[in-house]
């Protein structure tokens, strides 16, 4: 095809914070290289729907400071079928668009990737999800700011557990992957850490609060993946409290409230890094590619490896926060 005169940029999935910050980086990316710039509103359904704006530099002034996405996201089951994906490829012909920046997760990924195998539209993704689950990077966007979120709400329900002497159970999200839990449970010093990576931890909770040298505490907390095996915190704690009747146990799911909130520095910086990078990776001929962050250098990752591979949780991790927690 010939060269890019039009970009098209969109947010698809979940929401992350310094989305808003990846779509100013390019747009200003794209203008800074005399490229016109449209807005696609609700992911590929906007897409399907011709839902596109113009986008210029003023389009993304003050938003680099803001949670959600202006754009808006939505997850879309007609973009599945090759008939939506047909539509979408001819809506944005129509409008002149020549190139896609998709910032979205591996479900985004997945169907960039099918739409660039159909057609000759260039697509470069950017790791955007909290769950920081993506094969190729070792970061994504919105994870930074929802660990902090985490931490901090966890800080305070330990002051309440420690004036009551109770257990709790946060639940924390990560449906498939337990990067949240881990991270969080390290730095608020949580007494046990059940993610989806390692099977059968949860049955050993009474090894892992009671035995050895662990000493008697006025709090314990228990951080647990979404996606633990036993059903998340809930289902959990019932287990629990029929074992240990004699404990005063309490639950917390934290729910969206990681979603949401001003994006960290660390965010809005790496945000607008990989934005810039997917932009210059549309005009260097690239396509069915992420961007990514290995070792915070700027890396190519095929589609077909973010989607398809497993990335997985540091063990080491988990046995430091075990042996921090006696």
């Amino acid at each position: 095809m010939g060269k890019i005169r039009k970009i098209g940029v969109l947010t698809s999935g979940g929401d992350a914070p310094g989305m808003n910050a990846a779509i100013r980086s390019v747009v200003r990316t794209a203008i800074y290289h005399s490229l016109e710039v449209a807005g696609i509103r609700q992911g590929y359904t906007g897409m399907i729907n011709s839902d596109f704006i113009p986008m210029n530099s003023a389009s993304v002034s003050d938003i680099i400071q803001k949670g959600g996405t202006i754009l808006k996201t939505a997850r879309c089951e007609e973009f599945r079928t090759p008939e939506g994906r047909n539509k979408a490829y001819h809506n944005l012909k129509a409008a002149g668009i020549g190139g896609l920046v998709v910032i979205g997760g591996d479900g985004s990924f997945t169907g960039a990737r099918l739409f660039c195998e159909e057609y000759d539209i260039p697509v470069v993704g950017v790791p955007g999800t909290i769950d920081n689950d993506i094969y190729g990077t070792d970061y994504t966007i919105g994870y930074d700011t929802a660990l902090n979120t985490v931490v901090q709400a966890v800080d305070k329900i330990r002051d309440t557990a420690s004036a009551h002497e109770r257990m709790f159970f946060i639940e924390v999200m990560g449906a498939e992957a337990g990067f949240i839990a881990l991270f969080s449970g390290l730095a608020t010093g949580a007494e046990a850490i059940i993610i989806p990576e390692v099977k059968g931890e949860a049955r050993d909770l009474k090894r892992l609060l009671f035995d050895g040298n662990r000493r008697k505490k006025s709090s314990n907390l228990i951080i647990v993946a979404e996606g633990d095996e036993e059903g998340g915190a809930i289902a959990l704690s019932e287990r629990f409290k029929k074992e240990f009747p004699d404990i005063d146990v309490r639950v917390t799911v934290l729910g969206h409230l990681q979603r949401g909130g001003s994006p960290s520095a660390i965010d809005r910086v790496n945000a607008s890094r990989l934005g810039a990078a997917a932009v210059e990776a549309l005009l260097d001929d690239q396509k069915s590619v992420m961007v990514g962050l290995q070792n915070d250098e700027i890396v190519l990752v095929p589609f077909s490896k973010a989607i398809k591979l497993h990335k997985d949780v540091n063990r080491d991790l988990l046995t430091l926060a075990e042996m921090l927690s006696i």
